[in-house]
């Protein structure tokens, strides 16, 4: 059921009460009820809003008020005032009938303000309105029933004009199209209340997120806003206590942003695994998670396995391994084949010994077939040399970070074009 409201418009220090009909769009005893409440309410906010005197002008077919301020009305209303003796309603010669459901209604009497204050005891002693009342024709044509919601539906979209919480999120940048897919995600948003989105959504603004990055969050995450605001101040209260800077926890959340949904106990349970696995001080161990920050809430089995790898097939000494995953965090969560094939390559083909490896840690997060490809190239030319104590040898971090431009140019001294026609050799 929609509620119709309508703006009263000033006319100097008066103000203009409509007193059209109404129409029938109250068909069942609970839409009823719910009218008769807000009958209720219309007439209590006149008795405190009117002062002086309320004159009807049949031309205009509205009530002229004398008031300072701004009311909001329905778009019809109904006072009926009573003799103060008998109770009795009088009738509409005298001017004690104000009913709005009577067409062309013809007042023009003058009521003074104590007389038509109707109390709310008079308004439940008025008859109800029936539910199988007949309406002209032309009452029905001015019905205007907002589109029914679906009870069921596939999409989201079917909800964002009637959803004050969906239609904040769509403007954030939230993509719904893939929330909708996810289990209990769409119901969940259709009964969650627009205060308790903004109360979360102001907390993430105090950490410095912006709205353009709230949309992908929440796209990620949208479970973020189940959690109590609460809750969510305690684990940055324990990140900060952690010596995270506030710009640091800001921008952990921004790149993992489950990060916040793990307690206080888990949290400081991963901070302790990798300090204690690594053997890293607290210095150390709070560099690799800002750098990444999706270690405090990912599975920890690929993080074993791939320190087991490094250490017994790729044969890395502790102290090695220590160095490799805070220079480059990301071979802790790197797939386990890529990672094999990418050492075995680089080891075995190109006779990088582990010491040079370890010098140069990159080299086993950049990507297999742009080492291959830059290498075959450099011993093709005559100029694949990476022993730094040899003259023109060329570093492993920048084979595998720099554009092929300048690689072709700094590294290869030659011209793309010729690398290019390499490559459709290979």
């Amino acid at each position: 059921m929609r509620e119709i409201f309508e703006d009263v418009c000033f006319l100097g220090n008066k103000i203009l009460i409509p007193t059209r009909k109404l129409p029938r769009l109250y068909t069942t005893s609970m839409a009823l009820a719910q009218f008769r409440l807000y009958q209720k309410n219309c007439v209590l906010l006149l008795s405190r809003a009117l002062v002086g005197e309320v004159t009807l002008d049949p031309q205009v077919g509205s009530a002229t008020v004398p008031l300072s301020r701004r009311v909001r009305l329905g778009q019809s209303w109904r006072v009926r005032r009573y003799s103060e003796l008998g109770g009795q309603e009088k009738g509409p010669n005298t001017g004690a009938v104000v009913n709005s459901l009577v067409p062309k209604c013809a007042l023009t009497h003058l009521l003074p303000l104590h007389e038509s204050q109707a109390s709310l005891e008079d308004l439940d002693g008025a008859p109800p309105l029936s539910p199988f009342e007949e309406i002209s024709d032309e009452e029905a044509v001015q019905i205007v029933a907002p589109p029914p919601l679906p009870p069921v539906s596939l999409s989201l979209r079917d909800y964002v004009n009637q959803s004050e919480t969906l239609s904040v999120l769509v403007h954030l940048g939230v993509d719904l199209s893939k929330l909708e897919t996810r289990r209990n995600v769409g119901s969940m948003l259709l009964r969650m209340e627009v205060q308790h989105l903004q109360e979360r959504l102001l907390f993430l603004r105090d950490l410095g997120l912006q709205n353009p990055q709230l949309g992908p969050l929440l796209t990620r995450n949208p479970f973020i806003l189940t959690e109590t605001v609460d809750n969510l101040r305690a684990r940055v209260l324990y990140l900060q206590s952690k010596r995270f800077s506030s710009e640091d926890v800001g921008s952990m959340v921004c790149r993992a942003p489950y990060m916040l949904n793990f307690s206080v106990q888990r949290l400081d349970n991963r901070l302790g695994f990798y300090q204690t696995l690594l053997g890293l001080s607290p210095h150390k161990t709070r560099d690799m998670v800002t750098r990444l920050p999706r270690l405090l809430c990912g599975s920890l089995e690929p993080v074993k396995e791939n320190l087991k790898v490094c250490e017994l097939e790729f044969g890395f000494r502790p102290n090695e391994i220590q160095h490799i995953v805070t220079r480059i965090p990301k071979v802790l969560t790197a797939n386990k084949k890529r990672l094999t094939e990418t050492f075995d390559y680089v080891h075995n083909t190109m006779a990088i010994p582990h010491a040079l490896i370890v010098k140069f840690p990159q080299v086993l997060n950049g990507s297999l077939l742009r080492i291959r490809e830059r290498h075959l190239f450099l011993q093709y030319l005559g100029k694949a040399h990476y022993d730094p104590e040899q003259s023109g040898y060329v570093p492993l971090d920048r084979l595998v970070s720099l554009p092929d431009s300048e690689f072709c140019s700094k590294l290869a001294s030659a011209s793309p074009q010729d690398f290019e026609l390499f490559q459709k050799t290979l």
